[in-house]
């Protein structure tokens, strides 16, 4: 977590992300989010008025949005309708001109939980929101305390 902040223009702006699935640039991605939660069992200590937890186990969920510019996720998504559940690697790089650096975080195992095949209205921008899941994730690039 940053010691101190010297500037404004340090914090990260979003505009500067990108998304890579199986290292094709997703170039009409507007949004990104990796997260990993915690799984916890409550454990009761004697003496100890508060419950307590410990973990158990985790799991990586997160989730892409997008403009609709193509039919490149039903691609993606071919055989899915005939059981294959393809796997994936995303990667998202945030790098700010005005930041300390750039941070970029790789989710392996991804499996997309839905395929959107037609979502849309008149006079509106389309987008699509692709939720999933996946098993692991590295840290490649980091930006470091300052």
């Amino acid at each position: 977590m940053a010691k101190t902040i010297d500037t404004a223009r340090r914090v990260i702006n979003g505009t500067w992300g990108e998304v890579w699935i199986d290292g094709e640039k997703i170039a009409e991605c507007t949004a990104c989010q990796l997260r990993i939660a915690n799984n916890k069992q409550t454990v009761s200590l004697c003496g100890q008025y508060m419950e307590d937890s410990k973990g158990t186990s985790g799991s990586g969920t997160g989730s892409l949005t997008l403009y609709k510019v193509d039919s490149g996720f039903a691609q993606k998504q071919s055989g899915l309708q005939n059981g294959v559940d393809r796997r994936f690697t995303v990667i998202s790089k945030l790098r700010d001109p005005d930041s300390y650096g750039a941070e970029r975080v790789a989710a392996y195992n991804v499996s997309f939980d839905d395929l959107t095949l037609a979502d849309w209205q008149a006079a509106t921008v389309g987008t699509v929101t692709k939720p999933f899941t996946f098993t692991r994730y590295e840290l490649l690039d980091q930006i470091e305390v300052q």
